[in-house]
Protein backbone atom coordinates (compact mmCIF):
# COMPACT_ATOMS: atom_id res chain seq x y z
CA UNK A 1 0.00 0.00 0.00
CA UNK A 2 1.33 3.51 -0.89
CA UNK A 3 -0.12 6.84 -0.73
CA UNK A 4 -1.38 8.41 -3.98
CA UNK A 5 1.90 10.91 -4.67
CA UNK A 6 3.86 7.36 -5.36
CA UNK A 7 5.77 7.96 -1.92
CA UNK A 8 7.35 4.77 -0.02
CA UNK A 9 5.29 1.73 1.17
CA UNK A 10 3.43 2.07 4.41
CA UNK A 11 5.44 -0.42 6.21
CA UNK A 12 5.13 -1.05 10.33
CA UNK A 13 8.95 -1.73 11.87
CA UNK A 14 10.86 -4.54 12.33
CA UNK A 15 11.28 -5.83 15.26
CA UNK A 16 14.85 -4.49 17.32
CA UNK A 17 16.03 -6.87 20.60
CA UNK A 18 17.47 -3.79 21.65
CA UNK A 19 13.89 -2.85 22.72
CA UNK A 20 12.03 -6.39 23.56
CA UNK A 21 9.01 -4.39 25.61
CA UNK A 22 5.91 -2.94 23.82
CA UNK A 23 6.60 0.48 24.94
CA UNK A 24 8.77 2.02 21.70
CA UNK A 25 9.97 5.40 23.61
CA UNK A 26 13.64 4.64 23.97
CA UNK A 27 13.64 2.84 20.40
CA UNK A 28 12.09 6.13 19.19
CA UNK A 29 14.71 8.24 20.76
CA UNK A 30 17.62 5.75 19.75
CA UNK A 31 16.92 5.75 16.50
CA UNK A 32 16.64 9.58 16.03
CA UNK A 33 19.57 10.01 17.60
CA UNK A 34 21.28 7.01 15.38
CA UNK A 35 19.84 9.05 12.29
CA UNK A 36 21.40 12.12 12.53
CA UNK A 37 24.67 10.57 14.09
CA UNK A 38 24.94 8.42 10.90
CA UNK A 39 23.98 11.82 8.39
CA UNK A 40 26.80 13.36 10.20
CA UNK A 41 29.37 10.75 9.85
CA UNK A 42 27.99 9.71 5.92
CA UNK A 43 25.84 12.41 5.00
CA UNK A 44 21.42 12.41 4.01
CA UNK A 45 22.20 10.20 1.05
CA UNK A 46 23.49 7.38 2.61
CA UNK A 47 20.96 4.71 2.19
CA UNK A 48 21.32 2.87 5.54
CA UNK A 49 20.94 6.31 7.38
CA UNK A 50 17.68 6.12 5.94
CA UNK A 51 16.63 2.90 8.01
CA UNK A 52 16.99 5.25 10.95
CA UNK A 53 14.95 8.15 9.71
CA UNK A 54 11.72 4.96 8.42
CA UNK A 55 11.92 4.45 12.37
CA UNK A 56 11.86 7.48 13.88
CA UNK A 57 9.42 8.59 11.52
CA UNK A 58 7.32 6.06 12.44
CA UNK A 59 7.57 5.40 15.93
CA UNK A 60 8.18 9.28 17.45
CA UNK A 61 5.36 11.28 17.76
CA UNK A 62 5.66 14.36 15.72
CA UNK A 63 5.66 17.37 18.33
CA UNK A 64 8.58 15.35 19.93
CA UNK A 65 10.54 15.31 16.52
CA UNK A 66 9.91 19.18 16.13
CA UNK A 67 10.97 19.79 19.64
CA UNK A 68 14.15 17.85 19.40
CA UNK A 69 14.60 19.37 15.52
CA UNK A 70 14.33 23.15 17.69
CA UNK A 71 16.99 21.91 19.95
CA UNK A 72 18.97 20.87 17.75
CA UNK A 73 19.32 23.62 15.92
CA UNK A 74 19.70 26.05 18.74
CA UNK A 75 22.63 23.71 19.81
CA UNK A 76 21.05 22.27 23.25
CA UNK A 77 20.16 18.88 22.14
CA UNK A 78 20.95 16.77 24.73
CA UNK A 79 21.69 13.50 22.36
CA UNK A 80 25.36 12.46 20.90
CA UNK A 81 24.79 13.30 17.84
CA UNK A 82 28.58 14.18 16.95
CA UNK A 83 29.89 11.54 14.61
Amino acid sequence: MSDEKGGSPLHTVGFDPRFPNQNQTRHCWQSYVDYHKCINMKGEEFAPCKVFWRTYSSLCPVDWVDKWDEQREKGIFAGDIQP
